[in-house]
């Protein structure tokens, strides 16, 4: 079995910095880690893997930074990897995004299952999925919670709901974004990060997918973003000085004052 793990970077601190012309996330892949979601859709692929054999590539669009992302992957358990890396992909909403990674899956031959996580914690729109699965003409379920069974026509999968779950039993080849109630994504192994040294690494740009100027970056999101900021933290302390009576008063001041 064939399945693909779409693996996103996301930022590691809370220093998020934006571009103030595109308003969108700067990403200079210095501080950024795998999108915590995104390491149970791997672990989920490896433990399918070995139960019924096949590989498993993890499958990112970034900047060139991104390979040690990937190559973390392999490190867990991914036997190969594709990065999707183009300047003119930048500043692609979630359309955009899923229409370029649909075009990485076409490269792989197409695949069998693809799993990806239930959102991006940067960006939460939880749109990437369910987009590329409609790109590829795919059935999908969002929010799985458990596998119960899977061979290699059929998956039966558990869908997290408001009220509990639903058990859905799904056709391959199909996409599946997964929670964190699944598994625990294991550590690299020393093996594996040895493996990961050397593991095949692919990379593609827009031309060699052939990919259409109009439907990938800027160019191609619809989704405009028409301000984003960041917070500015400013820490400043208030000595207080007098006796009860005055510290008091003055504390309400500040709390009126905060509300």
């Amino acid at each position: 079995m064939k399945i693909a793990v779409c693996i996103k970077q996301v930022p590691s601190t809370n220093e998020v910095h934006m571009d103030p012309v595109t308003n969108t996330i700067i990403r200079d892949g210095k501080q950024s880690v795998t999108n915590p979601f995104d390491t149970y859709a791997l672990e989920q692929a490896v433990q399918i893997k070995d139960q019924l054999g096949g590989e498993v590539i993890a499958l990112s669009m970034g900047i060139p930074a991104t390979e040690r992302l990937l190559r973390d992957a392999t490190s867990r358990g991914a036997d190969r990897s594709l990065l999707l890396s183009d300047r003119s992909f930048a500043g692609a909403d979630t359309l955009a995004t899923s229409y370029t990674l649909s075009l990485g899956i076409r490269v792989l031959g197409g695949v069998d299952l693809i799993l990806c996580g239930k959102m991006a914690v940067d960006g939460d729109t939880a749109q990437i999925g369910p987009e590329l699965a409609e790109q590829l003409g795919l059935p999908h379920v969002t929010d799985v919670l458990a596998i119960d069974a899977i061979d290699e026509q059929n998956i039966l999968c558990r869908k997290a709901t408001d009220n509990g779950y639903q058990r859905l039993k799904v056709k391959l080849p199909a996409l599946l974004t997964v929670v964190k109630d699944l598994n625990m994504p294991r550590m690299s192994s020393l093996p594996g990060i040895l493996y990961s040294l050397d593991s095949p690494f692919e990379s593609r740009t827009a031309a060699d997918l052939s990919a259409d100027p109009a439907r990938i970056g800027l160019n191609g999101s619809p989704t405009q973003v028409v301000r984003t900021y960041v917070p500015q933290r400013i820490r400043e302390a208030i000595v207080l000085e007098g006796d009860d009576s005055q510290l008091a008063d003055d504390l309400l001041n500040i709390y009126s004052e905060v509300i």
